[in-house]
């Protein structure tokens, strides 16, 4: 049997979430595992979120996207010359810095080298994964940062010409549904509300697995039966 394509949204620093959905997924070698990015921010852990990837790379394929918080980050502690430096506090990295001590000179320099290696964007044969949008008629390699990881999604997008569907986090979805509309699928469901919900999607079987802000698990329920249209 091939392995699975799974897809996990917007993280957000809530490493229990993360770490229950890890454990439901029961993940095998032969798995590809995409992270779409926002690792980072406003929740209690950015620092066990980021080493619960790395120690899940170590069972299967794992690729992250990089999203316009781990961007501020990096930013922020000096790595690249991006956007969001200047207010990453105010916006979730009060939060990150205190879950590895008092000041950006406390962050694992072993976990900004993996933010490093965050992906643009991950395309497959069937399925193009970016953190935030994608402008179809431009050429991957000229896509614009600030659409790759910044700019929100209004559901009238087009579809790619090739027909791969795109599979993206960033806008947050209050609903904490997945949004669908032809040739798209928004996975980011607010894991950092009091209700809200860390999503992943199996591309191949479209099976939406979720766990809750607060650890509850919730059934796999096929994409089309979860999902709303803009």
């Amino acid at each position: 049997m091939p392995g699975r394509t799974i897809a996990i949204g917007d993280v957000h620093g809530f490493d229990q979430p993360l770490e229950t959905l890890i454990d439901r997924l029961d993940l095998g070698a032969d798995d590809f595992v995409v992270q779409l990015g926002d690792i980072c921010d406003r929740g209690p852990n950015t620092r066990r979120c980021i080493d619960l990837l790395r120690e899940l790379s170590e069972h299967c394929r794992v690729a992250i996207v990089l999203g316009n918080h781990d961007e501020m980050m990096l930013t922020a502690c000096g790595r690249i010359d991006g956007h969001g430096g200047d207010y990453w506090h105010e916006v979730g990295g009060a939060e990150t810095i205190s879950s590895y001590g008092s000041s950006t000179k406390d962050v694992s320099p072993a976990h900004l080298d993996y933010l490093m290696q965050a992906r643009p964007y991950v395309e497959t044969d069937s399925h193009l994964f970016v953190h935030a949008n994608w402008e179809f008629d431009i050429p991957g390699a000229s896509q614009p940062a600030v659409m790759l990881r910044w700019q929100k999604i209004d559901g009238a997008e087009p579809a790619l010409p090739d027909g791969r569907r795109i599979v993206c986090g960033h806008t947050a979805q209050k609903s904490k549904r997945p949004l669908m509309w032809p040739g798209w699928v928004c996975i980011d469901t607010r894991v950092y509300a009091e209700d809200g919900r860390l999503t992943a999607l199996d591309v191949d079987s479209d099976l939406v697995y979720q766990v809750g802000t607060k650890g509850r698990v919730f059934d796999p329920v096929p994409l089309d039966e979860i999902a709303l249209e803009p």
